[in-house]
């Protein structure tokens, strides 16, 4: 059994490239380990209680995911491959919560800047704050660790996983946005 360590909860992007980088490789036998966090990935990655990390590294939108560049200078690992994925974000809320109860939209760094001018120009008033991961912040929200006049910006499949409602669909300023993607193994000099 493979054990491949993402950043990022369920429903997160990272998972989506979990995913798509299995198939890709055939791998049949792998679980997935919910790290959240890239330094998370790459600590365990080093301490050898994942096989494989995956983690976002740079995005055509938002630039380069800037917690990865941090955590890549603190450990040592092998790039087995670099990959892109297409990226969609989305505004999600509560069930029964409308557009304007929103007080705050919450989301990781990467995906506000993803999605900078449609926050500016659609919810100019509106609280903007950074969270750990897309997915996270999803399932915060979804499980009340979150106030209800809270948005998160997040992949359909976290809507879906969550029970939230997709009040925004497609949000990221360019239609085109791609993530480049790691995939990392343990370093073996």
């Amino acid at each position: 059994m493979i054990k491949i360590g993402i950043s990022g909860a369920k429903g997160s992007f990272s998972e989506e490239a979990a995913s798509l980088y299995a198939r890709k490789n055939k791998l049949e036998n792998y679980s997935l380990k919910y790290l959240i966090s890239v330094p998370n990935v790459l600590a365990a990655l080093g301490k050898g209680k994942i096989d494989l990390g995956i983690f976002p590294v740079e995005n055509s939108t938002g630039g380069i995911v800037i917690e990865a560049v941090h955590a890549m200078a603190k450990h040592r690992f092998t790039v087995k491959k670099l990959f892109d994925i297409d990226i969609h974000q989305n505004l999600l809320v509560r069930r029964g919560v409308g557009a304007k109860e929103i007080t705050v939209i919450t989301s990781h760094d990467q995906a506000i800047k993803q999605c900078r001018t449609y926050l500016k120009r659609h919810w100019p008033k509106v609280s903007v704050r950074e969270y750990e991961d897309t997915a996270k912040a999803a399932e915060d929200l979804a499980s009340g660790k979150l106030p209800r006049s809270t948005a998160v910006i997040a992949s359909t499949v976290a809507a879906k996983i969550y029970g939230l409602k997709i009040l925004g669909r497609s949000i990221q300023d360019q239609k085109t946005n791609y993530t480049s993607f790691i995939a990392a193994e343990r370093y073996s000099s």
